[in-house]
C-alpha cells in the first residue's frame, strides 16, 4: 500500500486525498488553516457569499423598472441597506460548515488527518509541527499544495482594520462609508462591484487603461460602463504605491503623486506562492523567478516522487484547476488513468455583476495572431428573457475554426454567465461545431437561447465566411 503524504488542505490537497484512498493508498493530509484552505474559508466561499447579498439589494434597486410597488412607493425610494455584523457572521458559519462537510468526506474515506504546518524532510518524509512537537511522517509519495497568500506592498502594510486584504473583509463590523480598491485584476473588481451593490461608495485604482486587463476587452467595456452608471469611481493608469492611516482614513499614494481618500482600504495586488521555508529546496524542488513550484501537466515537480496542485504552483490559480491538478497527481502516481492537464478547455467567471464567464481561445489570442478564428457576439438585450427582466447588459460571443466550424471559446456577460458558459464549455471540451451547438435545443424563452443564436450566426454556407463582430 502506498504512502501518501500532502501538505495542504484546499482544493488541491483535499482531491487529491479522496483520489489517493480511492485508489487505495494510505493518505495522510497536513493542515493547518483549515480544511478547504482558502478557496472554502477566506476567499471563494465567503466572497461569492458576500457578492450574493449585494445582487439581492440590487435586484431590489431595480425592480421598480418593471413595475413593482411597495406601499405605493417604488422600491428604489426604499431605505435599502444591511447589516455588516450578520452578514459576515452568516458567511464565515458557511464556510465554517463546508469545512466540516470536507472533514466528514474524508474521514468516511479513511484519510488521516493531521492538523499542524508541515514541511518536507528530504523528498521521502514531511514533518507537521503538532503542538510544538516535531511527527516525522514517511512517505512514498508526496503532494505539495500549500496554497498562496495575499501579495502585500511595503508602504501599504494592511493592518486588519482600515488598511486590509481580501482575507480581512469578514472582519469588518460596519460597512466602509468609502472604499478604495487598490487593484482592477478579479478580485478588485468583484469587490469593487459587491460594495458598491450593498451601498458603499467605491473608488477602484487601476495600474492599467482599464478594468479587468487579463480578461475580454468587450467584456471589460461592458462592465466599466455598468460600474459609471452606479457610480463606482474608477482611476485609470494610476499606480498605488502606499496605504496610510488618517485622522479618521486613509490616504492612498500614487505614483505620479496624487492622493485617493478613503475610509478604507482594500488591498487587491494579486498573490504570492506559499512556498518558502517548508524544505522545498533542500528536497530537491524547483521553484521559478516569481516563486511558484514549477509542474508539468501532470503535476510532476523536478523531484521524482514529489507532486504539487494549486496555486502554489502559479498554474490558472482557480480552485477548480487546483482540484483538478490534485486528481491528476494522484491518477498518474498511482498508475490510474489519466490525460494531462488541459487549459484550453478551463472555463472561469468573473463574479462582478454582470458576470463575465470565459473558456478556450480569448479574443486577445485571435487578435494577436496566434490562433486564426471566426468571432460573432450576440447583444444580450435581443433576448427576450432579458427583456423580461429589463437586462440590457450583456452579450455571448463564440469563436470557431474557419474550416471545421468547430468552437474553441467563447465569452458570456450575464447574470449567472458562470451557469451559461457550461454549454460552451461542452462544445469546446468535445470538439463540436457550431451546427452542433446550434442543433441541440435550449427552452424558450431563455438567456441561454442566446448561446444557440451566437451559434447559428456562425453557421458556414460556403468557403468564404467573413468574420462576424
Amino acid at each position: 500500500m502506498a504512502r501518501v503524504v500532502i501538505v495542504g488542505g484546499g482544493p488541491g490537497g483535499y482531491e487529491a486525498a479522496l483520489v489517493a484512498a480511492q485508489i487505495g493508498a494510505d493518505v495522510t493530509l497536513v493542515d493547518s488553516d483549515g480544511l478547504g484552505g482558502s478557496a472554502v474559508l477566506t476567499d471563494c466561499v465567503p466572497s461569492k457569499a458576500f457578492i450574493s447579498v449585494g445582487e439581492i439589494l440590487q435586484v431590489f434597486r431595480d425592480s421598480g423598472q418593471l413595475g413593482v410597488r411597495s406601499e405605493g412607493r417604488i422600491p428604489a425610494s426604499i431605505e435599502l441597506g444591511i447589516n455588516l455584523t450578520d452578514v459576515n457572521s452568516r458567511i464565515l458559519g458557511l464556510a465554517a460548515a463546508q469545512s466540516r462537510d470536507i472533514a466528514a468526506r474524508l474521514a468516511g474515506e479513511g484519510v488521516q488527518v493531521v492538523r499542524g504546518i508541515g514541511r518536507l524532510d528530504g523528498p521521502d518524509a514531511v514533518v507537521a509541527l503538532v503542538d510544538g512537537r516535531d511527527l516525522r511522517l514517511e512517505a512514498d509519495l508526496i503532494l505539495v499544495a500549500t496554497g498562496a497568500s495575499p501579495r502585500r506592498l511595503p508602504q501599504a502594510e494592511p493592518d486588519g482594520e482600515r488598511i486590509l486584504t481580501w482575507e480581512q473583509i469578514y472582519d469588518l463590523r460596519e460597512l466602509p462609508d468609502h472604499l478604495v480598491v487598490v487593484g482592477s485584476g478579479v478580485t478588485g473588481a468583484e469587490f469593487a462591484s459587491a460594495f458598491n451593490a450593498v451601498g458603499c461608495e467605491v473608488t477602484l485604482v487601476s495600474s492599467r487603461d482599464r478594468v479587468l486587463p487579463g480578461e475580454d476587452a468587450d467584456a471589460a467595456a461592458v462592465l466599466e460602463e455598468v460600474f459609471a452608471q452606479r457610480g463606482v469611481a474608477v482611476i485609470p493608469r494610476a499606480r498605488a504605491i502606499s496605504a496610510r492611516r488618517s485622522a479618521d482614513g486613509v490616504e492612498v499614494g500614487l505614483a505620479d503623486g496624487r492622493t485617493v481618500v478613503g475610509t478604507h482600504c482594500l488591498m487587491a495586488v494579486g498573490s504570492v506562492p506559499n512556498t518558502t521555508r517548508i524544505g522545498l529546496e533542500d528536497a530537491g524542488v524547483a521553484l521559478d523567478e516569481r516563486g511558484f513550484i514549477a509542474v508539468d501537466r501532470v503535476s510532476r515537480t523536478s523531484r521524482r516522487g514529489i507532486y504539487a496542485a494549486g496555486d502554489c504552483t502559479g498554474v490558472n490559480m482557480l480552485a477548480s484547476v487546483a482540484a483538478m491538478q490534485g486528481r491528476i497527481a494522484m491518477w498518474h502516481a498511482l498508475g490510474d488513468a489519466v490525460a494531462p492537464l488541459d487549459l484550453d478547455t478551463v472555463s472561469g467567471n468573473v463574479f462582478t455583476d454582470p458576470e463575465i464567464a470565459t473558456v478556450g481561445v480569448s479574443q486577445a489570442d485571435v487578435d494577436a495572431g496566434r490562433i486564426r478564428a471566426e468571432t460573432v457576439i450576440q447583444p444580450l438585450a435581443t433576448n427576450a428573457r432579458a427583456k423580461m427582466g429589463e437586462l440590457r447588459h450583456g452579450f455571448v460571443k463564440l469563436f470557431c475554426r474557419p474550416s471545421t466550424r468547430i468552437v474553441v471559446g467563447g465569452v458570456v456577460v450575464a447574470p449567472r454567465a458562470s451557469e451559461l458558459i457550461h454549454p460552451v464549455s461542452v462544445a469546446v471540451a468535445n470538439k463540436l461545431t457550431v451546427d452542433q451547438l446550434a442543433g441541440a435545443f435550449t427552452v424558450y424563452p431563455s438567456l441561454s437561447g442566446s448561446v444557440a443564436e451566437a451559434a447559428r450566426r456562425l453557421h458556414a454556407t460556403g468557403p468564404q465566411s467573413p468574420p462576424q463582430r
